[in-house]
């Protein structure tokens, strides 16, 4: 059985598409998947399953939810291992940081820095940002609320043809600590 982080990307935000975590956490056991757990409320679910494929566990999952709910959600599913590495790739000083300061985005596939061509890092000094393993790392000093960088590098001409969903620093921790056993 390996560990897996399920990653929603949108619910529970500004009062639409609701998902309550109970909820979740039975449609998830009723798709075979076992030791389901939720973390906090904004799409964080971790389950343990002997099924190995993230891609194909991702899409029962997003299927599973529109048929019950009626809405569609995007969903990453991570292994421990991944989650693990891009949590120690991470190119910032995060034991200096605070968790609203530091942020990750996983992307459901590996996207390159042509993709990012057009932002000029400069305009948004000290905010910066680094790609990693399907994953962007942003570095946000006043947090995300308040971030010029992260509103370019959420819109969907950058993220076009990519699941794109972000997670803070404290929640990046949290995810490696749960999916670890």
């Amino acid at each position: 059985m390996t560990m897996y982080a399920a990653l929603l990307r949108g619910i529970n935000v500004g009062g639409s598409r609701k998902l309550p975590m109970a909820d979740l956490r039975t449609l998830m056991t009723g798709l075979g998947l076992d030791d389901v757990r939720t973390y906090l409320q904004s799409g964080q679910a971790v389950f343990s399953s002997a099924h190995g494929d993230e891609d194909s566990l991702a899409a029962d999952l997003m299927a599973a939810i529109e048929g019950q709910f009626g809405f569609r959600v995007d969903v990453i599913v991570r292994d421990h291992a991944y989650l693990r590495a891009v949590a120690g790739a991470c190119p910032f000083p995060a034991a200096e940081l605070e968790g609203k300061q530091l942020h990750v985005t996983y992307f459901s596939e590996q996207v390159g820095p042509e993709r990012f061509a057009e932002i000029d890092p400069a305009a948004y000094a000290p905010e910066e940002f680094r790609l990693g393993d399907r994953a962007l790392y942003l570095y946000a000093p006043e947090g995300l609320g308040r971030s010029k960088l992260a509103e370019v590098l959420s819109r969907p001409r950058v993220n076009k043809g990519v699941i794109a969903t972000s997670r803070n620093w404290n929640t990046v921790v949290k995810l490696v600590e749960l999916t670890g056993g």
